[in-house]
């Protein structure tokens, strides 16, 4: 969102930044109450297109074909690899899926959270398709993965930011949660010999491509530097390249830094395990992390969207699934 991943998890790190939006007081999100997690399984009803209502996360009523497609092989992927870790968050229906009263931006979540045994905090999805101000839409998608603190392995982000039919804007990147400075061994077993940083220069090697820079510092201080913060532009070559290469080369990238993080970070094959003693500076770390990415991004982007009321009720529930 910007979704929901950002630093380590930025949710919509972009998003308020290039979208016109009108002065809203912020969502009550303190009156909302906090809800247990529940593992009873979310059922939704079908829906249509042509007004998303009662929409599953999984229908992606809104992209082309290439990137619903990479959206679901990365969910399969996801839910094949961690299986049985994970567990179905009972989200309410009007979050599940949600939409202003105009019809005129509306939104999904998912949301798994990881079984006391695993090393996954929660997996998180989000799809938004916003019509703009100045005409044309805007689509996002989102996916994150969090960790606990029994690890400091970092954080997968994915978020698709499709501004219109020729361009979009990429973040992907493995989210760390250690100093790279005083941790040399973490940047060598997490972005040096998995080679992460290649994924990158094959994407900003494109003629379409070109470096993304966030306007907030803050945001593009948790990243790594593998981070894939792209703009990719298609321009006179039109909707058909952007979609070769969402379905080409972005795709290629994305899945491969998936199988990174599942592999070595929520599978721990690097053996990332943490003493009690440094589990409560990352369990802190993470709390701010996700905390700028509620107060940052979604408390100034959602309410002008989907007005106070809604925008109070789906902050509050990701705050409960971020554990704020």
């Amino acid at each position: 969102m910007a979704a929901l991943s950002l630093h380590a998890s930025l949710f919509f790190p972009f998003f308020s930044s290039r979208t016109p939006v009108l002065p809203c007081r912020p969502p009550p999100v303190g009156s909302i109450r906090r809800r247990p997690f529940s593992v009873a399984a979310v059922t939704s009803s079908s829906m249509t297109p042509t007004d998303g209502r009662g929409s599953n996360f999984t229908d992606f009523p809104y992209l082309s074909a290439p990137h619903r497609s990479l959206m679901l092989d990365l969910l399969s992927r996801v839910e094949d690899r961690l299986g049985s870790q994970l567990q179905p968050y009972a989200l309410p229906p009007d979050v599940e899926y949600f939409q202003n009263e105009a019809g005129t931006s509306r939104g999904s979540l998912y949301a798994k959270r990881g079984h006391s045994s695993s090393l996954v905090d929660f997996v998180l999805g989000i799809w938004l398709n916003c019509r703009l101000p100045t005409g044309g839409e805007l689509n996002t998608t989102s996916l994150l993965g969090y960790l606990k603190g029994i690890t400091d392995a970092p954080n997968f982000l994915l978020e698709i930011i499709r501004s219109g039919p020729t361009s979009l804007v990429l973040v992907l990147d493995l989210s760390p949660r250690r100093d790279l400075i005083m941790h040399p061994d973490y940047l060598k077993s997490f972005y040096q010999d998995t080679n992460a940083d290649a994924h990158r220069q094959a994407l900003l090697s494109l003629p379409e491509a070109q470096p993304y820079f966030s306007p907030a510092l803050y945001i593009r201080s948790m990243m790594s530097p593998t981070a894939s913060l792209l703009k990719i532009d298609a321009g006179n070559e039109g909707e058909g390249r952007l979609e070769e290469i969402v379905g080409g080369q972005l795709a290629d990238a994305s899945k491969t830094m998936l199988e990174i993080w599942l592999d070595k970070c929520a599978l721990d094959e690097c053996g990332r395990g943490t003493h009690e003693s440094e589990r409560a500076y990352l369990e802190k770390r993470d709390r701010i992390v996700r905390g700028k990415t509620i107060d940052i991004d979604l408390a100034s982007s959602f309410p002008p969207l989907f007005g106070p009321e809604i925008a109070g009720r789906i902050i509050g529930v990701l705050r409960e699934i971020y554990g704020l």
